[in-house]
């Protein structure tokens, strides 16, 4: 699919697969390119609308920075381009303050939504990735990956094969080098999250929501999830063993998550 012009800004937009329809929102600094595998797993399940954000990965490079509220106007003219009235939308990190700010704004767009490890702002924000956008690449990713997982010590790695070759996917995900408005794009989002806060407007949201966190994670803890549960008011808190991509680490996660989505069923609600 060619750019989409939404709200002013050409995205990267792609829609595949069959079954009910999803919007899923990334993480920062992530892209459709880079989240394939993730996005062609959720693709088996759904018809799925998936894009870059504005100045990142295949969309239009920009000049300008911009807020949160620009990100959901941006996916409410792309929900408009598309047809879709109502879809089911599920956000990680990033993408679940893009997804709150949407449902807050528009409730009536949201049939159910799923929030992955994410922050509501305010006074209960994630850590400060803004902190480690000056860093040489190699010390960000170095950086990044002991905050994914507060477990993930050589010892540990050496010794769970499978978060290791996690942690390696997620450090070639980094590229080796950025050019001028590949930087701008990373920047410009770190500054949206920095200004994300949804706190006081939660209660705004009409649609069933899981929220679900790792219980290792160093970058949206469990207490964040809390914190949202306790003013969305159909929301259920879902812990499990795994960081800040527990979904790809506890088999359980992803069954219940896309089960959710479908259906509305929540076979592992913890206690509100």
């Amino acid at each position: 699919m060619p750019g989409i012009q939404c709200n002013g800004v050409e995205l990267h937009v792609e829609q595949v697969g069959t079954g009910p329809r999803l919007l899923f929102c990334n993480g920062s600094g992530t892209t459709v390119a880079s989240s394939r595998q993730m996005l062609g797993r959720l693709a088996q399940a759904f018809e799925l609308l998936c894009f870059d954000y504005r100045g990142m990965g295949a969309s239009a490079p920009i000049s300008e920075p911009y807020a949160m509220a620009d990100v959901a106007a941006d996916l409410i003219a792309l929900l408009d381009r598309i047809g879709w009235d109502r879809t089911a939308i599920a956000g990680w990190s990033f993408g679940g303050m893009v997804a709150q700010e949407l449902a807050v704004s528009h409730p009536e767009r949201v049939q159910r939504l799923v929030l992955l490890p994410t922050s509501p702002g305010g006074s209960i924000p994630s850590f400060r990735l803004d902190t480690l956008a000056d860093l040489p690449t190699d010390a960000r990713t170095s950086r990044m990956l002991q905050l994914m997982d507060r477990r993930w010590t050589p010892q540990w790695l050496a010794d769970h094969p499978n978060d290791a070759a996690l942690a390696a996917f997620c450090a070639s995900d980094a590229p080796a080098q950025e050019s001028d408005a590949q930087r701008l794009g990373r920047l410009y989002q770190l500054q949206a999250r920095k200004g994300h806060n949804v706190l006081d407007r939660l209660e705004a949201i009409t649609a069933p929501t899981w929220v679900a966190n790792g219980r290792f994670d160093g970058i949206a803890p469990l207490a964040n999830g809390e914190a949202i549960v306790e003013r969305v008011p159909q929301a259920s808190l879902h812990a499990y063993d795994g960081g800040h991509a527990f979904f790809l680490q506890d088999p359980m996660a992803w069954d219940e998550m896309v089960s959710f989505l479908r259906t509305g069923a929540e076979p592992t609600a913890m206690a509100r």
